[in-house]
């Protein structure tokens, strides 16, 4: 496989680099407790490599974002677990719902257009214009392929179709286990994030993770960021498993909020209003 060059028409190209080996299986399973599964894609580049969590429920099970879809997901979940999860995406970025499209049930903020993504490129350069990054990745975010004939020039991010759209306030009830859904614009316009109050654990997407937080990107508003963490910081939050990187307790989240509203001091607004 040849690491991709962007044309000047901006169409992503095959190179001639060394070929990626290929890399079975794709998913890294981890248990987290017994409700609490994370899978993770181990062979994508960090700045797409998203954290899936896979959340076990007396009814139902839900997913929380389904990775860059380089490789199938859904019959991997399905193969461990017996059966099919309710999709809720975080935002509509490509590492977190490009396999959206296997799933039967998905449920969106409205603002995330799921249904007409960006088309996504695994070329870094290619991805950075896309989607506003203010640095350059390297050419390909991908370190292996799922399988021989896999071809990384023609990764786009098909659409989905969205069954339910989630608003900030609404009730996510696995029948043993009930989620929030909070409305946290900044990121993206429709990002949100989970909540177990009975728990004290938040479910963050990229509203909030353990690194630089990104307000820069396309649809990034970096006022309505800091209003949202404002408010996130106020919530009895004990745990975070964020979208990127490893989850941390309720001392980093209030550090990390308060770094961003230190360092980047946006003028607050209503995170959301009525």
């Amino acid at each position: 496989m040849a690491v991709d060059e962007p044309a000047t028409d901006g169409v992503v190209r095959r190179g001639d680099a060394a070929p990626t080996p290929v890399a079975a299986p794709w998913f890294e399973v981890s248990t987290v407790d017994e409700r609490t599964t994370l899978v993770t894609e181990p062979h994508v580049h960090p700045l797409l490599r998203a954290n899936l969590w896979h959340l076990r429920g007396r009814d139902h099970d839900l997913l929380v974002d389904c990775g860059t879809g380089v490789s199938a997901l859904a019959p991997v979940l399905l193969d461990r677990f017996g059966r099919e999860p309710v999709l809720v995406l975080t935002h509509g970025h490509l590492d977190h719902m490009g396999s959206a499209h296997e799933f039967a049930e998905v449920w969106a903020h409205p603002l995330e257009r799921v249904d007409d993504p960006a088309p996504g490129s695994l070329h870094g350069p290619t991805l950075a214009a896309e989607v506003g990054l203010d640095w350059s990745p390297p050419d390909l975010l991908v370190t292996a392929r799922p399988h021989d004939g896999y071809d990384p020039a023609t990764y786009r991010v098909p659409p989905a179709t969205v069954t339910r759209y989630l608003t900030d306030g609404d009730t996510i009830d696995l029948g043993d286990r009930s989620l929030t859904v909070l409305h946290l614009p900044g990121h993206t316009p429709g990002s949100i994030a989970l909540f177990d109050p009975a728990g004290g654990t938040l479910f963050s997407g990229d509203v909030v993770y353990d690194d630089v937080l990104l307000d820069n990107l396309t649809g990034g508003d970096p006022a309505r960021y800091a209003d949202s963490l404002r408010r996130l910081r106020e919530l009895p939050v004990t745990v975070t498993h964020a979208g990127h990187e490893p989850s941390f307790g309720r001392d980093r989240l209030h550090d990390l909020i308060d770094t961003y509203l230190r360092d980047s001091r946006p003028t607050g607004v209503t995170a959301d209003p009525p």
